[in-house]
């Protein structure tokens, strides 16, 4: 700069005020295009740090998205097989033959096993709460993130209903009739002591019983509508993750 301003002064004291404002002229082309190229490259930087936190947004959000589809092909199989027991149930109530029943029926009709899907929520809410969502590209996986959590809050909302029907009320409904040692495993007891300390139970009567019944149906109903959820988010998590995937690729 001491160099320019050197040239400049000199032609201004010589006279040649002609050439002083072409070489003004050109200083100050040069002064902006060095701004400029300063500009570019402070502007590259930026898309490159933003890129970078990007890049990480969408592995956190791929990674979880994948740990969830695993969660939720094992949560619909599950479902389906409580749905085909409580409905083998609800055949047995509709036979005459409520007296004779097997051990695999009597298993079938004290069924209360229940697993809630636990599904992940964390890299997706610390998108949605914080400033990680302006970080996000395109408009298709803005708003699918965005409607994620609603599917995950229903989803969330029904297994609540589920454990509700099982716990506190199907539970209490089976051990009015059934001895609760009736569902303790052979291999925990002596058989013969098991035969011994046993207190008769009643699956006929547990059968006739509307209470047993009607937490039999609400907990199909509700089971039916959980595995619909199921299926339907199964379906929106593979599309996120797609996208996701496609993201990650370019």
């Amino acid at each position: 700069m001491r160099l320019f301003r050197k040239i400049s002064k000199k032609l201004l004291i010589s006279g040649k005020f002609k050439s002083y404002v072409v070489y003004a002229l050109g200083e100050i082309l040069l002064i902006v295009i060095g701004v400029l190229i300063a500009w570019k490259i402070n502007n590259l930087n930026e898309l490159r740090k933003n890129r970078i936190v990007e890049v990480k947004i969408y592995e956190s959000l791929h990674e979880e998205l994948n740990s969830n589809l695993v969660l939720l092909d094992s949560s619909i199989a599950s479902y389906t097989k409580n749905r085909e027991a409580i409905e083998a149930t609800l055949d047995l109530i509709m036979t005459e033959q409520q007296d004779e029943l097997g051990t695999d029926e009597k298993n079938t009709i004290i069924n209360v096993d229940y697993k809630p899907t636990q599904l992940h929520t964390g890299a997706i809410n610390s998108v949605n709460t914080t400033n990680k969502f302006e970080f996000i590209e395109g408009v298709l996986l803005k708003n699918l993130i965005a409607a994620y959590p609603n599917e995950l809050d229903n989803f969330e909302n029904q297994e609540a209903k589920i454990k509700n029907i099982i716990v506190n009320r199907l539970q209490p409904a089976i051990e009015k009739y059934v001895s609760l040692i009736d569902i303790l495993t052979k291999r925990e007891f002596n058989i013969n002591r098991l035969q011994t300390f046993s207190v008769e139970s009643n699956y006929a009567q547990l059968l006739k019983s509307r209470e047993y019944q009607n937490c039999l149906v609400d907990r199909l109903l509700q089971t039916e509508i959980q595995l619909t959820n199921a299926i339907s988010l199964r379906e929106k998590t593979q599309i996120m993750a797609f996208q996701l995937h496609k993201e990650l690729s370019n």
